[in-house]
């Protein structure tokens, strides 16, 4: 029998012990949170902003509703949900307080800030309630996840009967060709980039690497399954690059 402590899981391409890695995502975001919002600009060419748009279209918010938008970092998941719903509440939890600080510092923060809580918190073990959301968000953090069913698992405890998962998630594109060159862009723009912006290259070559060890979209929904949800289903966005996966809490 393997013993907790000898367990391994990956850290983007590195083989390391699994009660090593949260630590280690923490190290990365600490050190990014500053030039977070920037470098995701950056990167995706402010395509980010458009998927997020995206997954709010397909969410839907209502009025009154709550949302739990676990790793979400500097809040731009959790500004689009109130403002497209403005007597809804929302929760960002974060496991790195200094993303949580980036995004309290933002001027939207100001605007909603009694509607909107900031908690530090690990999406394996969350510090709420069952049954105490409506919605669950999730972009760009699952994939950091030590156990990524445990994640899921958690998410199911404290949505409501009723209530909806919704993972935005880089993915894998369909096409051999496309993701090579994907690839290409990827490993030798994204890393230099760091560099020179946030004057970190390691924690960018980690989050590339961490993207390509992902499980593909119905790899990916498979586990949302599993976890319980149902009616779950994905859509692919810029040919792939991304995914947005939804589950229902029935």
């Amino acid at each position: 029998m393997t013993d907790e402590t000898d367990r391994t899981t990956h850290f983007g391409y590195q083989t390391v012990p699994e009660g090593d890695k949260a630590g280690m995502v923490h190290g990365v975001f600490t050190r990014v949170a500053s030039k977070y919002d920037i470098m995701n600009d950056l990167m995706s060419g402010g395509l980010h902003r458009l998927w997020k748009d995206g997954m709010m279209d397909w969410l839907a918010p209502r009025p009154g509703q709550r949302l739990l938008d676990v790793a979400g970092g500097t809040g731009d998941v959790a500004f689009r949900f109130l403002n497209r719903a403005p007597s809804a509440t929302a929760v960002v939890c974060d496991m790195t307080e200094s993303m949580l600080i980036a995004g309290r510092q933002r001027a939207e923060a100001d605007h909603m800030a009694d509607r909107l809580d900031w908690v530090v918190g690990d999406a394996m073990a969350l510090p709420f309630e069952s049954n105490s959301f409506d919605v669950y968000t999730i972009s760009f953090g699952i994939r950091n996840v030590t156990r990524i069913a445990d994640a899921l698992s958690e998410a199911y405890r404290v949505l409501r009967p009723g209530g909806r998962l919704m993972v935005l998630e880089f993915s894998q594109i369909p096409n051999d060709l496309l993701q090579k060159a994907y690839d290409l862009y990827s490993f030798n723009v994204i890393p230099v980039m760091g560099q020179i912006v946030a004057g970190d290259r390691d924690s960018y070559q980690y989050l590339v690497e961490s993207i390509r060890k992902f499980p593909d979209q119905e790899a990916f929904a498979t586990m949302i399954r599993k976890a319980g949800f149902e009616q779950v289903k994905y859509r692919n966005l810029t040919m792939g690059v991304a995914a947005l996966h939804s589950g229902w809490k029935i």
